[in-house]
């Protein structure tokens, strides 16, 4: 799965989604990453890596982040470019992070089988609790 850690960015590709927003110089990137979250009813882990990721970068967005470290330091010149996410997209961020953590999708099973499936789910509670859920 390419994860080092349960953090929203601890894995490939989080970490990818946050720098390429280097060039964003608006929501649309991370609104598209939630919104495809959203889409099917069962997530592969990219996507739900991605969505999870995603919802961090609106976390960070409202001030409060959960992970701040060499990996959100583009979140952080983001966030300085485009402001505060508009107030709808922290209502998908939380619905992006339920259907990210399903039981039933592969990026859950990967961290059951891993046998860090507790870290991983606290690290989402703590975001979601970040979002206001």
């Amino acid at each position: 799965m390419g994860a080092w850690s349960a953090e929203p960015f601890g894995n490939d590709m989080a970490a990818d989604f946050a720098w390429e927003l280097e060039e964003s110089r608006d929501w649309a990137r991370v609104e598209g990453a939630l919104a495809e979250a959203l889409v099917d009813e069962w997530l592969d882990a990219d996507t739900a890596s991605v969505a999870i990721a995603a919802a961090e970068i609106v976390a960070h967005g409202l001030g409060r982040p959960t992970q701040s470290d060499s990996y959100t330091q583009s979140v952080e010149a983001f966030i300085s470019r485009v402001g505060a996410p508009p107030a709808d997209l922290v209502g998908k961020a939380k619905q992006a992070l339920t259907a990210a953590e399903s039981p039933d999708g592969e990026l859950s099973q990967l961290w059951e089988e891993s046998g860090l499936a507790g870290d991983w789910a606290a690290e989402n509670a703590r975001l979601m609790a970040a979002l206001g859920g």
